[in-house]
């Protein structure tokens, strides 16, 4: 028999209601379909587990993390045609709403975790410390949002907007065409991940394009043009001036979604700390014999324009981060306030009944106390068991104090714009937290300070992260005509599976790269922004105050606020000064591209099918380039013996001085650096046209 064609949803689902006028759901509440399901909780915990190894992945190298809420919902849909379901609508929003926990447990985890290893604190703690820090967060941000429900999903229809959860309820909406959308993220996500996984873990080509680059050859160094010709070896050597990009196609998918103007700014930021500031720093430094601070060893002159960066023009990177965040706060003030007496009037006013119909039906108010009460006691526990009873103590009440301050104004700027600001209030309670608890800490324990802030700061961002996107599951829930309490029930399980997967995660990729090398600076291989950024903020207020390099951090803070009066988002700016230039170039191809697509039809209804079907395949990019990433860190363990190194194509490897396998720079020049940059800008051309001429059969379709 015959799949029923969705009729969509009601006329009045994205407009506000009529004195008098209901909104009824795409499955009335009066109809019961299939929704706590065998294949839907089974489902739903696979998504979460794939999608938070590709999201930790992506997110340490870029400082992004993308959506997985979309491409989850696409996955879900097409499932749903292979298991010849009908009716299978419910069960696709449980698959979506368990799945997406992925995303954001890991974008409460980027922010803090990477600290500890980048503070050396990694013996201190345990997996079974990050597991537990994430998943608290993760259940107090589902806990403090359940009284809002109401409020953000049903008296506020139509007035606020709800961006990613409408893009993701239109997915689920479109039963016919769900099954090849399917097939078409599933094609794009092998392309993207055999792609990367050729060049970034088998090494087949050089995917490392710069205009000037050096190789080891008898022990001397060298600068060879590459690209530019003898042009760009000259200004390289010269100036250290010196343009860089990495060909990947998980990069390239998402700068395809974040679009043309965000990441022409991210861009811009690389551009002004490695084309201007680096040679800047360097051409002042040629007339300056006496080592500059924070650098304690090399003089300017004699330092290569990646050690600039990560000495000098990283840090002014940090500062802009850190006003960019501060300023998002400042500006989001009347939001906050807002926010506040949303949340004391939810809660105070007794908004929480249990409605009569299935589709307004909550956990219950004495559920809902009674795991709060559960979830206060178990985090008292643990802060206790890491720091003692008196701080521990002190951290819990910060804790539930800022948590319950801040999950309302991550649900409502998600609401509103999209966009969750969670790094800024992240930043707020890290600093609140150090400053508190370095008073009440006696000299010479300032490592355990810094191990139960940064865990209460994983704690809070988590759960900002994950009240901020479960308004939006909430949401769609309610368009589709899901129950509450199904949703809030089992979001409980997406948020467990993802805290388990995002830390083991984050300790692979630092067992497999470190987030530190040798000598002391930041892996531009696993960037972790975020992470750099807490670990300089707690380091400097709890235990080096005076050693800090506070005016480079101050010209950043400068240039954020400078930005912010020219108009230009000073956050993406400043995380493009931060990150190296390799990372954000590919950004700016991707944005240019989704502006190539748009453009490519006069026409409003075409050019925004092709834009969507383009965006269908760059998130197949980023979920199969990331998930790759994942694997290759895997197979560069040394516990599992580097079996990708062993058989890669175009580098030799050999041991280097600690027993590991490296690669043979010297054997590898002719072909890797020189004949591998030109099959990988063949293979990234044609991977663009791959996507462009694609995204243009979204008209005959």
């Amino acid at each position: 028999m015959a799949e029923t064609k969705p009729q969509g949803l009601p006329s009045n689902a994205y407009t506000p209601l009529k004195p008098g006028e209901k909104y009824m759901p795409y499955v009335p509440a009066s109809k019961t379909l299939p929704e706590i399901t065998v294949r839907s909780v089974i489902w739903g915990v696979i998504m979460a587990i794939v999608f938070s190894f590709g999201a930790a992945y992506l997110g340490l190298k870029i400082g992004q993390v993308f959506e997985a809420a979309i491409p989850i919902a696409i996955l879900a849909v097409g499932l749903s045609r292979i298991y010849k379901r009908k009716n299978s609508i419910l069960e696709n929003v449980i698959i979506q709403s368990i799945g997406s926990a992925s995303g954001v447990v890991v974008a409460g985890g980027i922010f803090v975790i990477p600290a500890f290893y980048i503070l050396n604190l990694q013996h201190e703690i345990t997996l079974f410390h990050t597991f537990l820090a994430a998943f608290i967060g993760g259940s107090i941000g589902i806990l403090f949002l359940i009284p809002m429900r109401r409020y953000f999903v049903a008296e506020q229809h139509g007035l606020l907007p709800f961006p990613e959860a409408t893009a993701t309820t239109e997915i689920l909406t479109s039963g016919e065409t769900g099954g090849g959308q399917a097939k078409t993220l599933i094609f794009s996500m092998l392309i993207g991940g055999v792609y990367d996984f050729l060049a970034d873990v088998m090494h087949v080509w050089n995917f490392h394009l710069a205009s000037a680059y050096r190789v080891v050859a008898e022990g001397v160094m060298h600068w060879k043009s590459q690209l530019f010709g003898s042009v760009g070896g000259y200004l390289g050597e010269k100036f250290r001036l010196v343009w860089k990009m990495d060909a990947l196609s998980a990069i390239f998918g998402l700068g395809y979604i974040v679009g043309l103007k965000y990441s022409a700014i991210i861009a811009a930021g690389s551009v002004l700390s490695f084309l201007v500031l680096v040679p800047a720093v360097y051409f002042f430094g040629q007339h300056i014999n006496v080592i500059i601070p924070p650098e304690t060893e090399t003089l300017i002159k004699d330092m290569t324009e990646t050690e600039i960066f990560k000495i000098y023009v990283q840090k002014i990177g940090i500062g802009a981060i850190a006003m960019a965040g501060i300023l998002g706060i400042i500006k989001s003030s009347k939001v906050i306030f807002k926010s506040f007496s949303i949340g004391f009037k939810q809660l105070l006013g007794g908004h929480h009944e249990m409605g009569s119909e299935r589709t307004d039906k909550d956990i219950s108010m004495k559920a809902m106390l009674a795991l709060v009460g559960l979830f206060v006691l178990l985090m008292a526990v643990f802060f206790i068991w890491v720091s003692g009873p008196k701080l521990g103590l002190v951290g819990l009440l910060i804790v539930l104090l800022l948590a319950f301050l801040f999950t309302t104004v991550a649900a409502y700027a998600i609401a509103i714009v999209g966009t969750n600001p969670v790094s800024g209030m992240t930043l707020i309670t890290l600093i609140v937290t150090s400053l508190v608890l370095s008073a009440m800490i006696p000299a010479g324990e300032e490592t355990k300070g810094m191990i139960i802030a940064l865990i209460m700061g994983c704690v809070v961002c988590t759960a900002l992260s994950m009240s901020g996107a479960f308004v939006s599951d909430l949401k769609i829930g309610y368009w589709f005509g899901a129950t509450p309490q199904a949703q809030q029930r089992w979001k409980f399980l997406g948020a467990f599976v993802s805290a388990i997967s995002v830390g083991l995660a984050i300790l692979i990729i630092h067992n497999a790269y470190g987030f530190i090398l040798a000598d002391g600076t930041s892996n531009p291989n696993v960037a972790a922004p975020q992470g750099n950024l807490m670990a300089t903020v707690i380091k400097s207020l709890m235990s080096d105050p005076a050693g800090q390099p506070w005016i480079l951090y101050g010209i950043g803070a400068l240039i954020a606020i400078m930005l912010e009066m020219s108009g230009v988002p000073p956050l993406a700016f400043a995380l493009g000064m931060y990150l190296p230039i390799q990372l954000n170039m590919p950004l700016l191809a991707g944005g240019f591209m989704s502006w190539l697509v748009i453009r490519s039809s006069k026409k409003e209804e075409v050019s925004k099918a092709r834009r969507e079907r383009g965006t269908l395949i760059a998130s197949g990019f980023i979920a199969g380039g990331a998930l790759m990433g994942m694997l290759g860190a895997v197979l560069n363990l040394d516990q599992i013996g580097t079996p990708a190194r062993f058989i890669s194509i175009g580098v030799p490897f050999k041991p280097d001085d600690a027993g590991r396998l490296a690669p043979d720079v010297t054997q590898a020049a002719t072909y890797f650096q020189e004949y591998g940059q030109v099959i990988a800008i063949l293979t990234f051309i044609g991977l663009a046209l791959y996507l462009y001429y694609s995204a243009k059969q979204a008209a005959k379709e």
